[in-house]
């Protein structure tokens, strides 16, 4: 330490002089280092060395001036201040314990879906504490007023069928919780909302509403394409060729803190799992450099063969969907009431349920990594999930929205206003039921399947049971299943604007109820893959969901017609109108020339050239860090090898400065400290590897650098690579 060095640099009674070299550079370091104005906390000294650094910049009897004081209170502030606006990035730093057991017994692969999960829990609840800041609070501030007497209107439906009027049939309570009909007047749904006239009031209560939603998706687009580009593997910017040496992981991976055997237990396992990930990729890499072209001919014809049998299973799946819907909301009797009410949930579950293990086992033929197949098994069944559900918002918009349709009441309303009079709680019931749904059959999964699973196979014994074990943790299936109810979550900030705090409940609880089953009733995949290369492909399976649930959105914001007797935008040909009667009725007319400026086809020119030019600098730059990153890594082999050759060349020039008449056995200390590579049991980046011995050169040791022949072990010219003489030979 410098402590130490400090203190021996004076000299004793009994100690040696030390080397004029040595104190130099001690010399010189001190003063770098205290004329250094880099902070104590960066340098690369043990605490003990910092402390010692400080007391040299800080002697005693000097005090710093107030300035100073006050920039290092500052900058350990600003330090603090991000510290917590990190933790509370991460969720207030909920479940790290958790999280470390999982990542330490079961790899970062499954420890990513739980991490995405809390994530996606933080989500919600921005999402929720941004809508109840924006329409909840001010709603119950202003006491908006009660329902006034509902309008005639004459609804000319055929035969003598009349509209719903939200009385709801089936008289259990249960069942009208589950399936929504019991908040139909709360603020749960679309329908419990109303306001006055917009000029009764300085504060728009239908303007929040309705910017709410998209302001939600908008923070969401946001969070997740940052978590997205952070998430990025960095393999490609280094090249398929690079990977990092095994010895960097084998000698810097143990956490010295380490205090606990439990601890210490999970970080075994966590070592371990990475080098299995680690030697898994290498060795399936080394296989697919030497398939010969026959091989590669039949893989093709696999991945093609395959993928036309899922892509078939898919548009099954999704009619089955489309059929599902539509029979559910053609036909409402009374006897079948509940059960159709949940059959487009149930036919979607069961869809997502069977579909990830059939793409499982069809993906595993064509005998990918375990990485790679994780993350095609992930976007076949994204294509199923998200095409589940855009089927179901098609099929619910044609029965109610009558798209596609001709019917008498579509024409005069603009919706099938004859069987559904606020179809905006219609469809907001049809999220919950599904969101519900979807809750239910995890639960039940997880405690009627997964657990009488678990118990028959430790209670019995047989090859049957052997052949059964117990169940493997599917990481796509169970991240789908979470973006699924996410994506529904999405869809339904305009019709159930609480949606989101029923979806985090339903995630907190779900965290729990996997962490169970993984802990207790799985067991651990012998197939281990890499965190870095599905965080990526979990974002943007997020982002397709997200984009998915703006698109309905979008249009039932601009495009729809609203209900005639329930919710705020009840005298609006289309939600979004409330936009221009806000702008004529609130801002001055220089302020409307302005909107409408930029709502113009005048102002898309140069803005499409702005972004052009952007779009230009950002491609520019991309290519420059590319072309960087190249000459770095080309770089970095030349260096390499430099040393490599600098080494032979000294292994040879050390036995011709040797002295020839000394005979003196060489050490055996000096030969255990001969180092065999700059990483040990692992070939560096860019090394050259062991080389032929050119015609006429000398690798023969001398007599005086190796020790005498005395058993068969010794035979003649085997030699060791570098031969550095002991301290007597020298």
């Amino acid at each position: 330490m410098l402590r130490q060095w400090s203190g021996q640099s004076g000299q004793g009674p009994g100690e040696k002089e030390p080397q004029p070299a040595g104190e130099e550079l001690w010399e010189q370091e001190m003063e770098r280092l205290c004329a250094s104005r880099a902070p104590v906390r960066t340098l690369p000294y043990a605490m003990v060395d910092k402390r010692f650094i400080r007391q040299l910049r800080e002697p005693n009897g000097v005090k710093t001036s107030r300035w100073q004081r006050w920039q290092r209170r500052r900058q350990i502030a600003g330090r603090r201040l991000g510290e917590a606006a990190q933790r509370l990035a991460q969720g207030f730093g909920l479940w790290e314990g958790a999280l470390y057991e999982i990542g330490g017994l079961f790899g970062t692969g499954i420890q990513s879906y739980f991490t995405f999960l809390r994530f996606l829990l933080l989500l919600n609840l921005l999402t929720l504490g941004l809508t109840a800041s924006v329409v909840l609070l001010p709603l119950a501030w202003l006491r908006p007023p009660g329902p006034g007497p509902a309008q005639n209107l004459t609804l000319q439906c055929p035969g003598s069928h009349q509209p719903h009027t939200g009385i709801p049939k089936f008289h259990n309570q249960l069942w009208n919780i589950l399936t929504g009909r019991a908040f139909n007047n709360t603020y749960l749904f679309y329908g419990g909302y109303r306001a006055g006239p917009e000029s009764s009031s300085a504060y728009s209560i239908r303007l929040a509403y309705l910017l709410s939603p998209l302001a939600c998706l908008l923070l969401c687009f946001c969070g997740t394409l940052r978590r997205m580009v952070k998430g990025l593997p960095q393999r490609p910017l280094l090249g398929q060729a690079y990977r990092t040496p095994l010895s960097a992981k084998l000698f810097s991976s143990w956490d010295f803190c380490i205090r606990v055997r439990e601890a210490a237990t999970i970080k075994k396992h966590e070592i371990s799992n990475e080098f299995k990930a680690e030697l898994e990729e290498g060795r399936r890499l080394q296989l697919a450099q030497q398939r010969s072209p026959t091989q590669r001919a039949c893989h093709l014809l696999t991945f093609l063969r395959v993928n036309v049998l899922i892509g078939l299973l898919v548009v099954g799946a999704i009619s089955a969907i489309f059929w599902a819907t539509k029979y559910s909301q053609d036909n409402k009797e009374e006897a079948l009431f509940v059960v159709l009410q949940y059959l487009p949930p149930g036919v979607i579950a069961l869809v997502n349920f069977l579909g990830p293990l059939l793409f499982v086992f069809l993906v595993q033929l064509e005998n990918y990594p375990p990485s790679t197949e994780v993350n095609l098994t992930l976007i076949w069944c994204v294509v199923l999930k998200l095409a589940s559900l855009g089927m179901f918002s098609f099929s619910l918009g044609q029965t109610i929205l009558c798209i596609g349709r001709n019917k008498t009441s579509c024409e005069a309303y603009g919706y099938n206003a004859c069987d559904y009079q606020c179809w905006e709680n219609s469809v907001g019931e049809e999220l919950y039921k599904l969101s519900i749904f979807n809750f239910l059959l995890t639960v039940a999964f997880a405690f009627l399947v997964s657990l009488p699973r678990r118990l028959l196979v430790e209670r019995f014994s047989g090859r049957f049971w052997t052949w059964l074990d117990r169940e493997e943790f599917l990481v796509p299936k169970n991240v789908l299943d979470i973006v699924a109810g996410q994506t529904a979550t999405w869809m339904g900030l305009f019709f159930c604007p609480l949606l989101p705090l029923l979806n985090s409940i339903f995630l907190f609880l779900t965290f729990y109820i996997k962490k169970y089953t993984l802990l207790r009733n799985s067991r651990a995949s012998p197939r281990l893959f890499r965190v870095s290369s599905s965080t990526f492909f979990f974002q943007l399976v997020l982002l397709l969901g997200l984009l998915l649930a703006a698109v309905p959105l979008g249009y039932v914001v601009s495009s729809t017609h609203s209900s005639w007797d329930c919710g705020l935008f009840a005298n609006y040909s289309a939600p979004w109108q409330v936009v221009p009667e806000l702008v004529a009725l609130r801002l001055p007319l220089a302020g409307q020339r302005v909107l409408h400026y930029l709502s113009s086809h005048a102002f898309s020119f140069p803005l499409l050239i702005l972004l052009s030019l952007v779009l230009t600098v950002c491609v520019s730059q991309s290519q420059a860090n590319a072309r960087a990153i190249h000459g770095l890594r080309k770089q970095l082999v030349w260096q390499v090898q430099e040393k490599w050759h600098l080494v032979e060349d000294l292994s040879r020039l050390l036995p011709e400065l040797a002295p020839s008449d000394s005979l003196e056995p060489e050490s055996p200390l000096s030969r255990a400290s001969r180092p065999r590579s700059f990483c040990p049991g692992f070939p560096c980046p860019g090394s050259p590897g062991p080389r032929t011995p050119r015609p006429g050169s000398s690798h023969v040791v001398p007599t005086g650098l190796s020790p005498p022949s005395t058993g068969p072990r010794d035979r003649p010219g085997r030699s060791s690579r570098f031969r550095f003489p002991s301290g007597p030979a020298l």
